[in-house]
């Protein structure tokens, strides 16, 4: 068996997803703010959409270039 030397869940891929009070998955208002762990980025959102895009947006800014998709 041969250990890969890349991490399955880098730390640079890290977010901490924090949800506002106001709040409410069920009732569809998803408001909050995503931060990129290494990094301290954040990145606000008013529904699920946005989510998607910044957590889109972040992932694509700490892309490590060469690392083929089998590799993740």
């Amino acid at each position: 068996m041969v250990l890969s030397p890349h991490a399955s869940y880098p730390h640079e891929r890290s977010y901490v997803l924090k949800l506002h009070i106001d709040a409410s998955p069920r009732q569809g208002r998803i408001v909050g703010r995503l931060e990129h762990v290494a990094s301290g980025r954040q990145f606000q959102f008013t529904s699920g959409e946005e989510l998607l895009a910044c957590l889109i947006d972040a992932a694509a800014l700490h892309e490590q270039p060469g690392l083929e998709e089998s590799e993740t």
